[in-house]
């Protein structure tokens, strides 16, 4: 068990580093010096966000998987709970420790930012999701919270569906990875995307203020959309079906 929810924390620690990053260099303000911007246009930095969160989450469920499923998100493992791949106390404490890892994450992130003169935590941010004027769109709270179970549940239902038995095991890591990457395309503009509690928390946690005010949205929206996953997983799959794995391994599956 430690070594699983070492990797959960590992995994979720190195998603949060990287690709809320990516996502502040993109849409950070204050990084820019000498008349350059490191990202010269919206369309851009969507697509460099998205693929950020896609690419390593691929690495991820291949190096981590045959650990601990590679979860990362508690969404994700709440969907597991809900389909009976892990035992109840195991998905506590996996999602404990993918919160643990997005704070450290986080932390990480902005020591890092910290050390050049063109970052400020308030002004700059940390890639956190918010809605209203923090939204690029400025959706209402209504809409963000509607758009966040809808991804997350297309999400969710996504990774449950392709580490069943039925599925192709060895594609499972491209498709989860692809999947992550398209949820983020459509959602960077509208909330920033979170998808994951996880990744929600820490750079609200760091940023404090708005970000802070709004997480509870991003913790609660992709709950609901990982137990609608689970619903719509339990009626569209076979119950006649091999009994599906005990984890999300892609390599097991």
């Amino acid at each position: 068990m430690a070594r699983k929810l070492a990797a959960e924390l590992l995994g979720t620690l190195i998603l949060v580093f990287v690709a809320c990053g990516v996502a502040t260099l993109s849409f950070g303000k204050g990084f820019n010096f000498a008349g350059f911007t490191l990202v010269h246009n919206l369309s851009a930095g969507i697509v460099a966000t998205a693929m950020a969160f896609g690419l390593v989450l691929l690495a991820l469920v291949y190096v981590l998987g045959p650990i601990s499923g590679c979860h990362v998100n508690p969404a994700v493992t709440i969907g597991a709970l809900l389909t009976r791949r892990i035992e109840p106390v195991e998905g506590v404490l996996y999602i404990v420790a993918q919160f643990i890892g997005g704070i450290l994450g986080a932390l990480l992130l902005w020591g890092v930012f910290s050390s050049s003169p063109f970052y400020n935590r308030t002004v700059t941010g940390l890639g956190a999701d918010g809605y209203g004027t923090s939204s690029l769109v400025h959706i209402s709270v209504g809409g963000a919270f509607l758009v966040e179970v809808i991804l997350t549940a297309i999400f969710v239902f996504v990774i449950l569906g392709v580490t069943s038995r039925i599925a192709n095991a060895l594609t499972a890591g491209i498709v989860i990875g692809l999947t992550l990457t398209f949820v983020h395309l459509i959602g960077i503009p509208l909330t920033g995307t979170s998808v994951n509690p996880a990744r929600s928390l820490g750079p609200a946690l760091v940023v404090g203020g708005t970000a802070l005010k709004q997480v509870w949205l991003f913790i609660v929206a992709p709950a609901v959309g990982g137990i609608v996953a689970a619903v719509i997983y339990w009626v569209i799959y076979p119950k006649d079906a091999p009994e599906e794995t005990e984890s999300l391994d892609p390599v097991a599956a």
